[in-house]
């Protein structure tokens, strides 16, 4: 065990493990979070995903050690790295592709929100209007147990508009 210096949705932190401890472990045992979620443990499902200077990255198959001075945006810390980026959040302070999930009433069991959020908040920073075929590719590996994808889809379109200042 080592002393370990992150940069975890905008605050230092410091915790205690092995540097080839995955980062999932320390973000959810060691400080608590509840956005990242084990799905596989082998990187296919994308329930882990967490973002790492802007980049989705599966938390589960990524070590300690591999963080180094990097920032790790979790769900948790979502809005604040959208509005940092100088996006606007929702009246209740939730990203605009968190709303949109609620709104088309995508999330069902839970398994895949995280990842799907984490993925989309990604493809929506670098392509503000992504077409159907850009987001079927960016999203394609995040698994979803309940089957929701056209909803999910939907709420990523709607995001996309909202994020555009359009009607959602």
């Amino acid at each position: 065990m080592s002393r370990t210096e992150l940069k975890v949705d905008g605050r230092p932190r410091a915790v205690e493990a092995a540097p080839d401890t995955p980062l999932l472990y320390v973000l959810t045992d060691e400080l608590g979070l509840k956005g990242p979620r084990f799905g596989c443990g082998l990187s296919q499902c994308g329930s882990c995903s967490v973002l790492i200077d802007g980049v989705e990255t599966r938390s589960c198959v990524t070590p300690l050690s591999a963080v180094g001075s990097k920032t790790v945006t979790t769900l948790e810390g979502l809005p604040a790295w959208h509005r940092a980026r100088g996006g606007k959040l929702t009246k209740d302070g939730l990203h605009p592709v968190q709303q949109a999930l609620v709104d088309e009433q995508a999330i069902q069991c839970g398994y895949c929100y995280n990842g799907m959020i984490i993925k989309a908040a990604e493809l929506l920073s670098n392509t503000p209007r992504p077409t159907e075929a850009q987001i079927r590719q960016a999203m394609n590996g995040h698994l979803c147990r309940c089957g929701t994808y056209p909803r999910i889809l939907k709420a990523i379109q709607r995001a996309s508009r909202v994020m555009a200042g359009e009607p959602a």
